[in-house]
């Protein structure tokens, strides 16, 4: 999730940076329309913007001239000329030793993201491999005080300003359930959320308890700087968001209660559910497959 810009200042800031993107993307247009040899491609200012801001381009105008000619535009996407500000991954790997065993740490040398943030690490931090450690990333930790139960990393290419453990002086940091890592422009919050579990057994914790902490620690950051919240979130927001909802709705992650409690943590915060934000009609885009009935195979999520 993304931070909405919520001052003037910030707002002038996203302001002029759409207006350094537009500016670049009629340029780009301008030498996408000029012939190369004997072939031309055709596409205006407005479709390239659109395409380098993640919105798909309908023609693939854009994509046909990057196939004739690569390596010919240059990199849009940020004033700076880079091809994104940020990349910014999440995985709950359900076990970081298992996770490492079956080849988990390819991904962070193939995909190569500014940060990556991991759930459900259930490793204690006196016994964290040493394998888990990779050149050109800082690691940080957060573990639960029982062994083999939940905790939460971060691997970060840039080095935090200061890294924060837990929601402050509460009874939920027994769990290691919330990395804060402060940057110089921003912080970014990494979070295994409480499932609900079987039964519902934990729901009215869930509901009366860690959802306001929650909702109030990233209210006290939003007043210094904008926040990027990333982690396993359980909770499934929109009907869209769940395969079968009708027959879901006392389930853990999709009760009226924990999605009533996200609306209200969007909507106080001001944050963004950042691929809703992009992909707002996209049906069957799952993160989590239940063991039960080939869920997965069948893409049941």
């Amino acid at each position: 999730m993304g931070k909405r810009s919520s001052t003037t200042s910030s707002i002038e800031d996203r302001t002029s940076d759409v207006k350094k993107r537009q500016k670049k993307a009629k340029e780009v247009a301008e030498a996408v329309n000029e012939t190369k040899g004997s072939k031309k491609v055709t596409v205006n200012h407005k479709e390239v913007y659109n395409s380098l801001t993640g919105v798909k381009d309908p023609q693939g105008a854009l994509l046909s001239w990057c196939n004739t000619y690569p390596g010919s535009l240059p990199s849009l996407i940020s004033p700076s000329m880079k091809k994104w500000n940020m990349k910014l991954c999440s995985w709950n790997v359900n076990g970081l030793r298992a996770w490492i065993k079956n080849g988990g740490l390819h991904y962070l040398s193939e995909e190569s993201p500014d940060f990556l943030s991991i759930q459900e690490t259930k490793c204690a931090s006196d016994k964290i491999p040493s394998e888990a450690h990779i050149e050109g990333y800082e690691l940080h930790w957060s573990s639960a005080e029982k062994n083999g139960y939940a905790g939460t990393a971060l691997y970060s290419k840039t080095k935090p300003l200061k890294i924060t453990r837990g929601l402050g002086k509460t009874t939920q940091n027994s769990e290691g359930r919330v990395i804060t890592a402060e940057f110089p422009d921003f912080y970014l919050v990494s979070v295994y959320v409480p499932n609900s579990g079987q039964g519902l057994v934990r729901l009215p914790y869930r509901q009366h308890q860690w959802d306001p902490e929650f909702r109030q620690h990233l209210k006290e950051l939003d007043k210094v700087k904008p926040i990027i919240v990333t982690g396993d979130l359980n909770v499934a927001h929109e009907e869209i968001d769940l395969a079968n909802p009708s027959t879901n709705h006392r389930s853990a992650g999709f009760t009226d209660e924990e999605r009533e409690n996200f609306t209200k943590l969007l909507k106080e915060v001001d944050l963004v559910d950042t691929y809703r934000a992009l992909y707002p009609d996209r049906e069957k885009a799952y993160t989590f497959w239940s063991y039960r009935k080939m869920a997965r195979p069948s893409n049941t999520g």
